[in-house]
């Protein structure tokens, strides 16, 4: 969780130096890119989580 967490923050971080700073806007869609890397890896981590194991 801290891994989602720390991603979303990077990602919050590199969209807003994206969009202020002047002709880094490379930056913003790395943010994007980020914060989609991040929900992959929240949405992996709750599918297996679910699972419980019958023994």
């Amino acid at each position: 969780m801290a891994l989602v967490l720390f991603l979303v923050i990077v990602a919050i971080v590199l969209g807003l130096v994206g969009v202020v700073a002047d002709g880094l806007g490379y930056l913003l869609f790395i943010g994007i890119a980020v914060l989609i890397v991040a929900l992959i890896v929240s949405a992996v981590r709750f599918r297996r989580g679910g699972r419980s194991v019958n023994r």
